[in-house]
Protein backbone atom coordinates (compact mmCIF):
# COMPACT_ATOMS: atom_id res chain seq x y z
CA UNK A 1 0.00 0.00 0.00
CA UNK A 2 1.69 3.49 -0.86
CA UNK A 3 1.68 6.63 1.55
CA UNK A 4 -1.19 8.20 -0.19
CA UNK A 5 -3.14 5.19 0.10
CA UNK A 6 -2.61 4.84 4.10
CA UNK A 7 -3.00 8.60 4.68
CA UNK A 8 -6.66 8.06 2.49
CA UNK A 9 -7.08 5.33 4.32
CA UNK A 10 -6.53 6.70 7.74
CA UNK A 11 -7.96 10.09 7.17
CA UNK A 12 -10.75 10.29 5.05
CA UNK A 13 -11.86 6.94 5.14
CA UNK A 14 -16.03 7.91 4.09
CA UNK A 15 -14.35 9.55 1.39
CA UNK A 16 -13.04 13.56 0.78
CA UNK A 17 -15.07 16.81 1.03
CA UNK A 18 -15.47 19.13 -1.92
CA UNK A 19 -15.88 22.65 -1.51
CA UNK A 20 -16.21 26.05 -3.70
CA UNK A 21 -13.47 28.23 -3.60
CA UNK A 22 -15.71 30.70 -2.25
CA UNK A 23 -15.93 28.10 0.95
CA UNK A 24 -11.80 27.98 0.95
CA UNK A 25 -11.42 31.90 0.22
CA UNK A 26 -9.88 33.80 3.56
CA UNK A 27 -10.65 36.96 0.61
CA UNK A 28 -10.97 37.28 -2.74
CA UNK A 29 -10.37 40.10 -4.88
CA UNK A 30 -9.42 41.65 -8.07
CA UNK A 31 -5.94 43.41 -9.33
CA UNK A 32 -5.38 46.94 -10.72
CA UNK A 33 -4.39 47.47 -14.17
CA UNK A 34 -0.53 47.99 -15.05
CA UNK A 35 -0.06 48.69 -18.49
CA UNK A 36 2.67 47.44 -20.66
CA UNK A 37 4.93 50.58 -20.71
CA UNK A 38 4.50 51.17 -16.97
CA UNK A 39 6.57 47.84 -16.91
CA UNK A 40 10.01 48.21 -15.81
CA UNK A 41 13.31 45.99 -15.04
CA UNK A 42 13.20 47.42 -11.60
CA UNK A 43 10.58 48.19 -9.28
CA UNK A 44 7.96 46.41 -7.29
CA UNK A 45 7.70 42.60 -8.69
CA UNK A 46 4.31 42.32 -10.58
CA UNK A 47 2.02 39.78 -12.72
CA UNK A 48 -0.02 41.03 -15.26
CA UNK A 49 -2.94 38.77 -16.88
CA UNK A 50 -0.92 37.83 -20.14
CA UNK A 51 1.50 36.02 -18.05
CA UNK A 52 -0.36 33.69 -16.35
CA UNK A 53 -0.69 32.30 -19.90
CA UNK A 54 2.67 32.48 -21.03
CA UNK A 55 5.06 32.37 -18.41
CA UNK A 56 3.71 30.87 -14.99
CA UNK A 57 3.14 26.87 -14.65
CA UNK A 58 1.33 25.26 -11.57
CA UNK A 59 3.64 27.59 -9.52
CA UNK A 60 6.21 30.51 -9.42
CA UNK A 61 8.78 32.04 -7.37
CA UNK A 62 9.81 35.25 -8.99
CA UNK A 63 8.04 37.35 -11.11
CA UNK A 64 9.29 38.40 -14.56
CA UNK A 65 8.18 42.07 -14.36
CA UNK A 66 8.41 45.34 -12.58
CA UNK A 67 6.54 48.22 -11.63
CA UNK A 68 7.12 51.25 -10.16
CA UNK A 69 4.55 52.42 -7.35
CA UNK A 70 4.05 55.86 -8.61
CA UNK A 71 1.81 54.19 -11.75
CA UNK A 72 -0.60 52.36 -10.10
CA UNK A 73 -3.41 54.34 -8.13
CA UNK A 74 -5.39 51.59 -6.60
CA UNK A 75 -2.35 48.64 -5.57
CA UNK A 76 -3.75 45.60 -4.86
CA UNK A 77 -0.83 43.22 -3.87
CA UNK A 78 -0.50 39.70 -3.58
CA UNK A 79 1.77 37.59 -1.41
CA UNK A 80 3.07 33.79 -0.75
CA UNK A 81 0.69 31.49 -1.41
CA UNK A 82 -2.14 33.27 -2.82
CA UNK A 83 -3.90 31.85 -6.41
CA UNK A 84 -4.20 34.03 -9.44
CA UNK A 85 -6.61 33.69 -11.67
CA UNK A 86 -6.17 35.16 -15.27
CA UNK A 87 -10.06 36.25 -16.19
CA UNK A 88 -9.42 37.10 -19.49
CA UNK A 89 -7.99 35.34 -22.61
CA UNK A 90 -8.45 34.70 -26.02
CA UNK A 91 -9.47 30.95 -25.69
CA UNK A 92 -12.54 29.41 -23.66
CA UNK A 93 -10.76 26.00 -23.24
CA UNK A 94 -7.84 28.43 -21.40
CA UNK A 95 -10.11 30.73 -19.70
CA UNK A 96 -9.44 31.44 -15.70
CA UNK A 97 -6.16 29.62 -16.10
CA UNK A 98 -4.59 29.83 -12.86
CA UNK A 99 -0.91 29.87 -10.72
CA UNK A 100 0.20 29.64 -7.51
CA UNK A 101 2.77 32.09 -5.64
CA UNK A 102 5.55 30.77 -3.65
CA UNK A 103 7.74 33.55 -3.26
CA UNK A 104 8.29 36.08 0.06
CA UNK A 105 8.08 39.32 -1.98
CA UNK A 106 5.18 41.40 -1.41
CA UNK A 107 4.30 41.24 -5.30
CA UNK A 108 1.40 44.38 -7.62
CA UNK A 109 -1.69 41.89 -9.12
CA UNK A 110 -2.45 43.32 -13.08
CA UNK A 111 -5.90 44.25 -14.14
CA UNK A 112 -7.96 41.15 -14.81
CA UNK A 113 -6.46 38.69 -12.15
CA UNK A 114 -8.38 37.53 -9.39
CA UNK A 115 -6.43 37.19 -6.45
CA UNK A 116 -7.55 34.37 -3.91
CA UNK A 117 -6.05 34.26 -0.25
CA UNK A 118 -6.80 30.51 1.29
CA UNK A 119 -5.42 28.51 4.29
CA UNK A 120 -4.59 25.02 2.42
CA UNK A 121 -1.72 23.83 0.52
CA UNK A 122 -1.04 26.45 -2.09
CA UNK A 123 0.50 23.91 -4.83
CA UNK A 124 -2.27 21.16 -4.02
CA UNK A 125 -4.90 23.86 -5.22
CA UNK A 126 -2.90 24.90 -7.81
CA UNK A 127 -2.37 21.19 -9.02
CA UNK A 128 -6.76 20.72 -8.61
CA UNK A 129 -7.61 24.13 -10.78
CA UNK A 130 -5.57 22.69 -13.60
CA UNK A 131 -7.24 19.57 -13.98
CA UNK A 132 -9.93 17.91 -16.77
CA UNK A 133 -12.64 18.26 -14.47
CA UNK A 134 -11.74 21.82 -13.24
CA UNK A 135 -10.75 23.43 -16.58
CA UNK A 136 -14.50 22.27 -17.48
CA UNK A 137 -15.81 24.03 -15.29
CA UNK A 138 -14.44 27.04 -16.09
CA UNK A 139 -14.68 27.18 -19.58
CA UNK A 140 -18.42 26.30 -18.55
CA UNK A 141 -20.85 28.93 -20.66
CA UNK A 142 -18.30 30.62 -22.16
CA UNK A 143 -18.78 31.88 -25.44
CA UNK A 144 -15.87 31.74 -28.20
CA UNK A 145 -15.10 35.17 -29.59
CA UNK A 146 -11.76 37.19 -30.00
CA UNK A 147 -11.63 38.03 -26.19
CA UNK A 148 -13.23 35.52 -23.61
CA UNK A 149 -14.17 36.75 -19.95
CA UNK A 150 -14.33 34.84 -16.74
CA UNK A 151 -15.45 36.84 -13.53
CA UNK A 152 -15.31 36.85 -9.70
CA UNK A 153 -18.17 35.14 -9.62
CA UNK A 154 -17.28 32.45 -11.46
CA UNK A 155 -14.10 31.63 -9.70
CA UNK A 156 -16.28 31.15 -6.65
CA UNK A 157 -18.38 28.62 -7.92
CA UNK A 158 -15.03 26.63 -8.95
CA UNK A 159 -15.63 23.23 -6.88
CA UNK A 160 -12.27 20.92 -6.33
CA UNK A 161 -11.78 18.32 -3.31
CA UNK A 162 -10.34 19.14 -0.47
CA UNK A 163 -8.59 15.97 1.56
CA UNK A 164 -6.73 17.09 4.63
CA UNK A 165 -3.38 18.50 4.77
CA UNK A 166 -1.32 16.04 4.99
CA UNK A 167 -3.02 14.40 1.65
CA UNK A 168 -2.68 17.06 -0.08
CA UNK A 169 1.21 17.16 1.00
CA UNK A 170 1.86 13.92 -0.18
CA UNK A 171 -0.27 14.47 -3.65
CA UNK A 172 2.14 17.78 -4.07
CA UNK A 173 4.86 15.48 -3.29
CA UNK A 174 4.36 13.46 -6.03
CA UNK A 175 3.37 15.52 -8.73
CA UNK A 176 5.69 17.83 -8.14
CA UNK A 177 8.00 14.59 -9.20
CA UNK A 178 6.40 14.49 -12.87
CA UNK A 179 6.91 18.39 -13.36
CA UNK A 180 10.39 18.59 -11.98
CA UNK A 181 11.54 15.55 -14.61
CA UNK A 182 9.38 17.29 -17.62
CA UNK A 183 11.27 20.44 -16.31
CA UNK A 184 14.79 18.93 -16.99
CA UNK A 185 13.72 17.93 -20.38
CA UNK A 186 12.07 21.42 -21.29
CA UNK A 187 15.38 23.13 -20.26
CA UNK A 188 17.39 20.93 -22.22
CA UNK A 189 15.50 21.61 -24.83
CA UNK A 190 15.64 25.16 -24.31
CA UNK A 191 18.89 25.31 -24.77
CA UNK A 192 18.99 22.70 -27.86
CA UNK A 193 16.94 25.35 -29.40
CA UNK A 194 19.26 28.17 -28.80
CA UNK A 195 22.05 26.23 -29.80
CA UNK A 196 19.99 26.19 -33.32
CA UNK A 197 18.93 29.63 -33.27
CA UNK A 198 22.24 30.25 -32.91
CA UNK A 199 23.92 28.16 -36.24
CA UNK A 200 20.45 29.34 -38.30
CA UNK A 201 21.42 32.69 -37.95
CA UNK A 202 25.43 32.12 -38.29
CA UNK A 203 24.36 30.31 -41.41
CA UNK A 204 22.01 33.29 -42.51
CA UNK A 205 24.93 36.06 -42.11
CA UNK A 206 25.86 36.51 -45.38
CA UNK A 207 28.77 38.69 -46.82
CA UNK A 208 29.06 41.78 -49.29
CA UNK A 209 30.14 39.06 -51.93
CA UNK A 210 26.01 38.50 -51.73
CA UNK A 211 23.30 40.01 -53.70
CA UNK A 212 21.02 41.85 -51.24
CA UNK A 213 17.66 42.82 -52.98
CA UNK A 214 14.73 44.53 -51.58
CA UNK A 215 11.82 41.88 -50.85
CA UNK A 216 9.38 43.20 -52.48
CA UNK A 217 11.40 43.08 -55.81
CA UNK A 218 12.49 39.09 -54.71
CA UNK A 219 9.03 37.85 -53.29
CA UNK A 220 5.08 38.55 -53.77
CA UNK A 221 3.60 39.73 -50.31
CA UNK A 222 -0.55 39.68 -49.52
CA UNK A 223 -2.69 40.01 -46.98
CA UNK A 224 -5.24 37.01 -46.81
CA UNK A 225 -9.42 37.58 -46.23
CA UNK A 226 -11.43 38.34 -43.10
CA UNK A 227 -12.89 35.47 -41.53
CA UNK A 228 -15.78 35.02 -39.34
CA UNK A 229 -14.79 33.99 -35.51
CA UNK A 230 -17.97 31.90 -35.62
CA UNK A 231 -16.63 29.89 -38.24
CA UNK A 232 -13.02 29.16 -37.08
CA UNK A 233 -13.31 25.99 -34.56
CA UNK A 234 -10.64 24.95 -31.96
CA UNK A 235 -10.27 21.72 -33.01
CA UNK A 236 -9.84 19.93 -36.86
CA UNK A 237 -13.17 18.59 -37.91
CA UNK A 238 -14.74 16.54 -40.88
CA UNK A 239 -16.43 19.89 -41.37
CA UNK A 240 -13.81 22.15 -40.72
CA UNK A 241 -10.27 20.65 -41.75
CA UNK A 242 -8.34 23.46 -42.66
CA UNK A 243 -5.71 25.59 -40.81
CA UNK A 244 -7.07 29.35 -40.20
CA UNK A 245 -3.24 31.75 -39.94
CA UNK A 246 -4.35 35.13 -37.88
CA UNK A 247 -1.59 37.43 -36.52
CA UNK A 248 -0.51 35.01 -33.97
CA UNK A 249 -0.22 32.27 -35.85
CA UNK A 250 -3.06 29.41 -35.93
CA UNK A 251 -6.22 31.06 -34.90
CA UNK A 252 -8.31 27.76 -35.62
CA UNK A 253 -9.86 25.77 -38.60
CA UNK A 254 -12.03 26.48 -40.68
CA UNK A 255 -14.33 24.97 -43.62
CA UNK A 256 -12.90 26.42 -46.93
CA UNK A 257 -9.38 27.12 -47.74
CA UNK A 258 -8.02 30.42 -49.53
CA UNK A 259 -4.57 28.91 -50.71
CA UNK A 260 -2.65 25.93 -51.79
CA UNK A 261 0.96 25.39 -51.52
CA UNK A 262 3.72 25.82 -48.99
CA UNK A 263 4.03 29.43 -48.00
CA UNK A 264 5.86 31.47 -45.40
CA UNK A 265 2.90 33.35 -43.57
CA UNK A 266 3.57 36.69 -41.26
CA UNK A 267 1.55 36.98 -38.50
CA UNK A 268 0.93 41.42 -38.80
CA UNK A 269 -1.38 42.42 -36.49
CA UNK A 270 -1.16 42.46 -32.44
CA UNK A 271 2.05 42.10 -30.03
CA UNK A 272 3.49 39.30 -31.32
CA UNK A 273 3.52 40.38 -35.07
CA UNK A 274 6.34 39.58 -36.94
CA UNK A 275 6.29 35.59 -36.22
CA UNK A 276 6.67 33.22 -39.28
CA UNK A 277 4.65 30.11 -39.70
CA UNK A 278 5.04 27.59 -42.45
CA UNK A 279 1.99 26.50 -43.78
CA UNK A 280 1.98 23.66 -46.36
CA UNK A 281 -1.54 22.32 -48.41
CA UNK A 282 -4.89 23.80 -48.09
CA UNK A 283 -5.23 26.73 -45.63
CA UNK A 284 -7.22 29.82 -44.81
CA UNK A 285 -5.17 33.07 -44.36
CA UNK A 286 -7.00 36.08 -42.48
CA UNK A 287 -6.69 40.01 -43.43
CA UNK A 288 -3.81 39.45 -40.10
CA UNK A 289 -1.71 37.21 -42.01
CA UNK A 290 0.59 37.88 -44.81
CA UNK A 291 1.46 34.86 -47.69
CA UNK A 292 4.78 35.60 -48.76
CA UNK A 293 5.57 33.37 -52.48
CA UNK A 294 9.04 33.58 -54.09
CA UNK A 295 9.36 35.30 -57.83
CA UNK A 296 11.79 32.90 -58.18
CA UNK A 297 14.63 34.26 -56.58
CA UNK A 298 14.05 31.89 -53.39
CA UNK A 299 13.04 28.44 -52.15
CA UNK A 300 10.39 28.54 -50.19
CA UNK A 301 11.71 26.74 -47.23
CA UNK A 302 14.52 28.82 -47.33
CA UNK A 303 12.49 32.09 -47.29
CA UNK A 304 10.69 30.94 -44.60
CA UNK A 305 13.93 30.64 -42.19
CA UNK A 306 15.27 33.51 -43.64
CA UNK A 307 12.56 35.31 -42.66
CA UNK A 308 12.53 34.06 -39.07
CA UNK A 309 16.33 35.10 -38.47
CA UNK A 310 15.09 39.01 -39.72
CA UNK A 311 12.94 38.94 -36.04
CA UNK A 312 10.31 40.83 -38.01
CA UNK A 313 8.69 41.83 -34.96
CA UNK A 314 11.33 44.85 -34.42
CA UNK A 315 9.38 46.60 -37.04
CA UNK A 316 5.73 46.74 -35.86
CA UNK A 317 4.13 50.05 -35.60
CA UNK A 318 3.65 51.46 -32.05
CA UNK A 319 0.68 52.20 -30.06
CA UNK A 320 -2.35 50.13 -28.95
CA UNK A 321 -2.93 47.60 -31.55
CA UNK A 322 0.77 46.99 -33.17
CA UNK A 323 1.24 46.01 -36.76
CA UNK A 324 3.63 45.39 -39.77
CA UNK A 325 2.43 47.22 -42.98
CA UNK A 326 2.77 44.94 -46.07
CA UNK A 327 4.60 48.49 -47.04
CA UNK A 328 7.03 48.17 -44.52
CA UNK A 329 8.01 44.49 -45.20
CA UNK A 330 8.53 45.19 -48.86
CA UNK A 331 10.98 47.34 -48.39
CA UNK A 332 13.38 45.19 -46.06
CA UNK A 333 16.31 44.20 -47.79
CA UNK A 334 17.47 40.56 -47.56
CA UNK A 335 20.14 38.38 -48.74
CA UNK A 336 19.83 36.47 -52.47
CA UNK A 337 22.13 34.04 -52.38
CA UNK A 338 22.63 31.12 -55.07
CA UNK A 339 19.51 28.32 -54.66
CA UNK A 340 22.12 25.80 -54.71
CA UNK A 341 23.39 26.99 -51.13
CA UNK A 342 19.89 27.56 -50.21
CA UNK A 343 19.30 24.14 -50.87
CA UNK A 344 22.08 23.14 -48.25
CA UNK A 345 21.57 25.56 -45.95
CA UNK A 346 17.52 24.12 -45.98
CA UNK A 347 18.70 20.62 -45.82
CA UNK A 348 20.67 21.81 -42.33
CA UNK A 349 18.29 23.93 -40.57
CA UNK A 350 15.14 21.03 -41.85
CA UNK A 351 17.13 18.52 -39.65
CA UNK A 352 17.51 20.90 -36.82
CA UNK A 353 14.35 21.95 -36.89
CA UNK A 354 12.80 18.09 -36.71
CA UNK A 355 15.44 18.06 -33.63
CA UNK A 356 14.02 21.08 -31.93
CA UNK A 357 10.55 20.53 -33.03
CA UNK A 358 8.92 17.11 -34.15
CA UNK A 359 6.96 15.47 -31.35
CA UNK A 360 7.28 12.18 -33.25
CA UNK A 361 11.17 12.36 -32.13
CA UNK A 362 14.28 13.01 -29.41
CA UNK A 363 13.24 15.29 -26.73
CA UNK A 364 9.97 17.16 -28.11
CA UNK A 365 8.52 13.49 -27.98
CA UNK A 366 9.69 12.22 -24.39
CA UNK A 367 8.25 15.79 -22.92
CA UNK A 368 4.74 15.28 -24.98
CA UNK A 369 4.66 11.92 -23.58
CA UNK A 370 5.51 13.02 -20.00
CA UNK A 371 3.25 15.96 -20.22
CA UNK A 372 0.29 13.28 -20.97
CA UNK A 373 1.16 10.65 -18.37
CA UNK A 374 1.59 13.66 -15.73
CA UNK A 375 -1.97 14.80 -16.86
CA UNK A 376 -3.27 11.47 -16.23
CA UNK A 377 -2.00 10.92 -13.00
CA UNK A 378 -2.72 14.58 -12.08
CA UNK A 379 -6.34 13.44 -12.91
CA UNK A 380 -6.60 10.35 -11.15
CA UNK A 381 -4.87 11.20 -8.17
CA UNK A 382 -7.34 14.26 -7.83
CA UNK A 383 -10.66 12.33 -8.45
CA UNK A 384 -11.64 11.80 -5.03
CA UNK A 385 -15.01 9.22 -3.80
CA UNK A 386 -16.66 12.55 -2.37
CA UNK A 387 -17.68 12.21 1.48
CA UNK A 388 -21.33 11.87 1.99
Amino acid sequence: MSKLEQLLQELCPDGVEYLTIKDIAKDIYRGTGIKRDQVTAKGIPCVRYGEIYTTYGIWFEQCVSHTFLEYIKSPKYFEHGDILFAITGEKVEDIAKSTVYVGYEKCLAGGDIVVVKHNQNPKYISYALSTSDARKQKSAGKVKSKVVHSSVSAIEVLRIPLPPLEVQREIVRILDNFTELTAELTAELTARKKQYEYYRDLLLAFDANTRFERLGNTCYMKSGKAVSSVKISVEPSEHTPYKCFGGNGVRGFVADASHYGEFPIIGRQGALCGNVNYATGNFYATEHAVVVESKGAYLQRFLYYLLISMNLNQYKSQGAQPGLAVGNLENLIAPVPSLDVQKSIVSILDRFDALCNDLTIGLPAEIEARQKQYEYYRDKLLAFEEAG
